[in-house]
């Protein structure tokens, strides 16, 4: 069995505040990433809805090592686009070196074309809670209007994922080779439509969850012949935690990593092409968004109330003076996810935070003998949260 992985939020808790987490190995290759003994249930863990961590394969995380080697070669402003983001595993990765490397002065886009998946993507880009992340959901083809818009773009494309067999026999049963030709193709598609969106001199971060050469090594090799592009010789790393070089990246393959497998390369811009319009100002991306990130949202005016945004409170940027804070304990905690109506007689009327072990989970509206629950129904707790232990 792969043991289960998650990734710390370092701006939301530091790891000593999750006591289950005491006897996790690290992650090689991640800093915040950690290799449980045993899985929890993280929809019993108010820390879990606060964002104060992601639960992730570790081999996944190799894409956001290769994105930190990247990033030494950039300086503050950067621009980045994660392509196919949902469900936000990299997203949020990106998120924190970026923000550690480049404090506010960067942007990244998350971007995930399916609209089934993308309310996911927004959640959990909400619950993370970094206001730089833009969230938008258009077809990669889009991008192409904003000629040399972005320095890095990360594209974990659809694949046949090989992956993920281990994990979901659906994934075995439609596995052929028909399949992995059409992926190939499909993945060309997306790389041909996004590359006049990325700078000359920018780095395109090509992952797989697949073993396919088709549409691993091969695929990057194409680009860089057809597209006008330079691959990036990777490095010789963790050979001992069962990493292995290929001819244009790097293969985790399940049974030789604790993980459920990752292909990565990265292939730089080269060659520039001047025939869509370009984007000296980045605002002009704005109009592609389909979702509004809550946390750039703080509220709404409704008659003489201003009702604050429920995901306000998950903002890294949330002033904690703004609304009195009633921590919670754990029983009541898992009540407030559950969109329960709860009673703080202690709290002051009106608006209020809620929080547990000192981070915010969200708002309540205090009216005496009960609290209005601002928590967002479609990520309401659906199980019994009564009698936990």
């Amino acid at each position: 069995m792969i043991p289960v992985s998650v990734r710390l939020n370092p701006f939301k808790t530091p790891r000593e505040r999750i006591s289950i987490f005491d006897d996790a190995s690290p992650v090689p290759w991640s800093r915040y990433g950690l290799i449980l003994s045993q899985r929890p249930s993280f929809t019993l863990m108010p820390l879990f809805h606060a964002g104060c961590f992601y639960v992730q394969d570790s081999s996944a995380m190799y894409v956001g090592h290769v994105f930190r080697k990247i990033l030494s070669s950039f300086g503050p402003g950067l621009r980045v686009l994660d392509l196919c983001a949902a469900p936000g595993g990299k997203t949020t990765d990106l998120s924190v070196s970026l923000r550690e490397r480049f404090g506010e002065d960067w942007t990244l886009v998350s971007n995930e074309v399916m609209r089934d998946r993308v309310r996911v993507l927004d959640d959990n880009v909400a619950k993370w809670g970094d206001p730089r992340v833009m969230v938008t959901s258009v077809d990669p083809s889009v991008f192409a209007r904003f000629d040399g818009a972005f320095d890095i773009i990360v594209a974990d494309v659809p694949c046949s994922g090989e992956g993920m067999f281990r994990k979901d026999a659906e994934a075995q049963r439609q596995w052929s080779e028909d399949l992995v030709e059409l992926c190939a193709a499909r993945q060309k598609r997306i790389l041909a439509d996004v590359w006049p969106s990325l700078k000359e001199g920018g780095v395109l971060i090509y992952s797989t969850c697949t073993y396919e050469d088709a549409e691993n090594d091969s695929n990057l090799e194409w680009a860089a012949q057809t597209l006008g592009g330079k691959i990036i010789p990777s490095e010789d790393e963790f050979p001992e935690y069962g990493v292995k070089l290929t001819r244009a990246g790097s293969l985790l393959k399940a049974g030789d990593v604790l993980g459920e497998g990752q292909w990565v390369g990265a292939l730089l811009k080269t060659a520039f092409s001047s025939e869509f319009t370009s984007v000296h100002d980045f605002s002009s991306l704005r109009p592609l968004r389909r979702v509004f990130l809550p946390n750039e949202r703080r509220g709404i005016v409704k008659g003489k109330d201003f009702i604050p945004d429920a995901d306000w409170a998950l903002s890294i940027d949330f002033d904690r003076d703004a609304y009195p804070v009633v921590d919670l304990d754990e029983q009541l905690a898992l009540r407030f996810l559950h969109r329960d109506t709860i009673v703080l007689p202690d709290a002051p009327l009106g608006y209020n935070v809620v929080s547990y072990s000192g981070v915010p989970l969200g708002f309540v509206k205090n009216l005496g003998r009960r609290c209005n629950n601002l928590y967002p129904s479609g990520r309401r707790i659906l199980m019994d949260v009564n009698n936990v232990k």
